[in-house]
């Protein structure tokens, strides 16, 4: 199964029904991308919530005009095919709407960023 899909679906879907917050299953990277997606603003909070089986629960955000802060997600790296980038060959976003995740070694990063250290890594998803 994949986790990172499994995540931005369910962000999406829970944007789409104008839920206030959602529980994604709990994992090290889980945690790492949703603490990116806050640092970048496209979610609110993210808090662990310890049970038998532990979730990362997240407050979705809003605009002002109660449009979700997301409005497209796309899986670009899969796990039956992986897709890598150095710095010289990093996608550019169109008129900085989103952005393109980037798992390097220094950790994750947008595009811009990347390309901006000259490091190169792997494509996760691109959100808009």
């Amino acid at each position: 199964m994949d986790t990172v899909s499994n995540i931005l679906t369910i962000l999406m879907n829970g944007q789409r029904v104008g839920k206030k917050r959602v529980a994604v299953p709990y994992s090290k990277f889980a945690e790492s991308l949703l603490a990116f997606m806050k640092k970048s603003d496209f979610i609110g909070d993210v808090r662990t919530q310890e049970s038998p089986i532990a979730k990362l629960v997240v407050s979705l955000s809003y605009t002002e005009s109660g449009k979700p802060k997301i409005s497209g997600v796309k899986r670009i790296s899969k796990p039956g095919r992986r897709v890598y980038a150095g710095a010289a060959h990093m996608p550019y976003t169109h008129q900085d709407s989103g952005m393109v995740v980037v798992s390097t070694p220094q950790g994750l990063m947008d595009e811009k960023h990347a390309r901006g250290k000259k490091v190169g890594g792997e494509l996760i998803c691109a959100i808009w």
